[in-house]
């Protein structure tokens, strides 16, 4: 799955929810700075560092309701437990570090 914020329109979504296996942002402005994306992520995002940005578990799990499948909570666990062994959650464990693809 991922984040993308959408050209022009800077709306935000969650595509290929289902996919626990891979985490990134798609930004649409290239070299854009993470500080920079994690503005345009808005409430999607709790900050940024000098190479990704922080988003919220809780955005995610808001915008897969009713697109998943009954085992995507599981997976969704998963994934987060992996991310927690690579120092990729937070300590609140509430934010996944995402690093920042660019489409333009």
């Amino acid at each position: 799955m991922f984040v993308q914020v959408g050209g022009t329109s800077g709306q935000v979504e969650l595509v290929e929810p289902e996919d626990c296996k891979r985490f990134h942002v798609l930004y649409g402005v290239a070299g854009a700075a993470p500080s920079s994306v994690a503005q345009a992520l808005g409430t999607w995002a709790s900050g940024a560092t000098d190479d990704h940005v922080w988003i919220r578990v809780e955005a995610v799990r808001a915008a897969a309701a009713g697109r998943v499948g009954a085992g995507w909570a599981e997976e969704f666990g998963g994934m987060l437990g992996y991310a927690r062994s690579k120092g990729w959650l937070n300590e609140a464990g509430d934010a996944i570090a995402a690093h920042v693809e660019f489409s333009g």
